[in-house]
């Protein structure tokens, strides 16, 4: 396919991806402040550096490496403050482990929409909840992008990742900002997911959603970074695509009927309001042969909202089997994220792990919903696209303090037993990643952060994967709290 021919399809370029100038959804003052919403305030400074962070217990021998993550962090800027959670620029944080110590370092992803604003000393475009009276219009999405949503050491890389543009390359030691990557001409510009799945063989795979055009791009990347195939599916709707995954021989994605509207867009609506929620509507589930994109299968469950895919699998009889978190309807992204920046705590049916079983030669599909309120799942990523045993998520007790996660749990899905450590009724914690030892499936810690709201600071903890009832083995409180944020990974020293 020519550059011609995939802008057209894409309609880069065109009123499908013009964002607008114009509506207002934000106000400046001061917001409520419950102890919880320091969450949701800005870094101490725009640069973090500690050497040396305050650690209890002992840090397991071999674990060595550094931990990213990214979230949004830059809530106000002038007398402006965004009035959604996933609005604000990326922060890249950089947990380094070894010799005993764990240190952090922590700075802004220097996207252009980041370095006009910071020149400007306020916010002017738009963003994913937010479009102030005076936003200027833009004419591509990665003129709003604020590469705030996961980061991936990838090809001797590290990429900073958003929903609806292109990845930044952040330098993995300085964490300085690079370039847009762009993986062959015709892909300039492409949106390219915050979740890539990366196939145990090292491959890379992405999608990234056309608003307004209905229509998915999927990417194949080999390991050396290279660009292998890009193509465009046609979708009849253009839903709210946040995640997907791999098995041996398929993609699969969940498709909720949350849906955008172009023309509400085209009115000037901030991008989440242009959504609207068809509740008497299927959740979709595609499923894309890897060798043969043009091999799709469609099924049914339903209606639902998902952000996260934790790992899917297939066996030789062709059942595919996933987890994902569910959500009941769109409250939490367009109503409760909304709160969390006015420090207002709204209602909102949380998330529960789904077990799916896809019989795709019977054409037949069924859910168990686990009664847990959990996000973020994450697995042992050598197990990615294959058959896996332990789940690990966050978790949300009926004692927390906030709107929030305040726990981490692990399920067995063989045996269906969980087990799970409560930080305590005032942490909030964020998403914990599997890190791998030399065994099998499970053999290696889990890590993560969590936001001490008694002390006022963030806290990094350590694992081990096969016992957290036991309590982190090693957690270090750094000097400030940190803005929660979403995703990281880990990569070895």
């Amino acid at each position: 396919m020519n550059r011609r021919d995939f802008m057209q399809l894409m309609g880069l370029g065109g009123a499908g991806l013009v964002l607008p100038g114009s509506m207002t959804h934000a106000l400046a003052g001061e917001p409520a402040s419950p102890d919880w919403h320091l969450g949701f305030q800005n870094p101490r400074a725009e640069e973090l550096y500690t050497p040396a962070l305050t650690l209890d217990g002992r840090l397991p021998r071999g674990l060595a490496g550094t931990f990213y993550r990214n979230g949004p962090a830059r809530h106000e800027l002038g007398d402006r403050r965004y009035s959604h959670w996933f609005d604000g620029d990326g922060m890249v944080h950089a947990y380094r482990l070894g010799d005993g110590r764990i240190s952090h370092h922590a700075r802004f992803v220097g996207t252009p929409k980041y370095r006009a604003e910071t020149c400007a000393g306020i916010f002017r475009r738009p963003a994913f909840g937010t479009v102030f009276p005076d936003a200027e219009p833009t004419g591509s999405p990665d003129a709003i992008n604020t590469a705030n949503t996961n980061i991936l050491p990838f090809d001797d890389r590290l990429l900073a990742l958003w929903e609806g543009g292109s990845a930044w390359e952040v330098n993995p030691e300085t964490l300085a900002t690079g370039q847009r990557v762009t993986w062959s001409e015709e892909l300039e510009g492409a949106p390219f997911s915050a979740h890539p799945a990366v196939d145990t063989d090292g491959t890379l795979w992405n999608f990234g959603v056309v608003p307004g055009d209905g229509a998915l791009v999927l990417y194949e990347i080999a390991p050396s970074g290279a660009l292998r195939q890009a193509e465009v599916v046609s979708l009849d709707a253009s839903p709210m695509v946040h995640d997907f995954a791999i098995t041996r021989r398929h993609l699969v994605f969940l498709l909720p009927p949350f849906r955008l509207d172009p023309e509400r867009f085209g009115r000037g609506e901030s991008f989440i309001d242009s959504h609207r929620w068809h509740g008497d509507d299927p959740m979709r589930v595609l499923v894309i042969d890897k060798s043969d994109w043009s091999r799709k299968r469609w099924f049914d469950l339903p209606a639902g909202l998902h952000f996260h895919i934790g790992n899917a699998w297939e066996d030789r009889a062709g059942v595919i089997r996933f987890d994902y978190t569910r959500y009941e309807n769109a409250d939490f992204v367009t109503r409760a994220a909304r709160g969390f920046m006015r420090g207002e705590e709204i209602p909102y049916a949380g998330g529960h792990t789904a077990l799916v079983r896809l019989d795709t030669r019977k054409a037949r599909i069924e859910q168990a919903v686990m009664p847990e309120e959990t996000e973020f799942p994450r697995v042992d990523p050598r197990r990615t696209g294959k058959r896996y045993r332990q789940l690990y998520t966050t978790l949300r007790t009926e004692a927390a303090a906030h709107p929030l996660s305040n726990g981490v749990l692990r399920r067995d899905l063989d045996s269906g037993e969980t087990e799970h450590y409560d930080f305590g009724a005032r942490v909030i914690t964020e998403e914990h990643v599997f890190v791998p030892r030399q065994g099998g499936e499970g053999d290696g810690w889990l890590i993560g952060t969590a936001l001490d709201l008694d002390r006022q600071v963030s806290l990094v903890s350590v694992f081990r994967a096969g016992a957290l009832a036991d309590g982190p083995v090693a957690q270090a409180h750094l000097p400030y709290p940190l803005p929660l944020g979403f995703h990281g990974n880990w990569k070895e020293a």
